[in-house]
């Protein structure tokens, strides 16, 4: 997800969207650990996603 898309949420938006991402992680990151995964590459791009959402909603409560 590209950082101009997540600017164009609202603050519930993205409380949803970082849930979502957390709970796709949790369960990625669950069957990884049982059985390896095809593209464990979605692992770390989920985590940026969080990272990037969690660094907008801060600058937005900001300003």
């Amino acid at each position: 997800m590209k950082a101009a898309d997540i600017r164009k949420l609202s603050d519930d938006e993205l409380v949803k969207k970082a849930k979502e991402l957390r709970e796709e992680f949790g369960n990625l990151s669950f069957h990884h650990k049982i059985r390896p995964l095809e593209n464990t590459a979605r692992l770390r791009q989920i985590k940026k996603d969080i990272a990037r959402i969690e660094t907008i909603s801060r600058e937005k409560a900001s300003n």
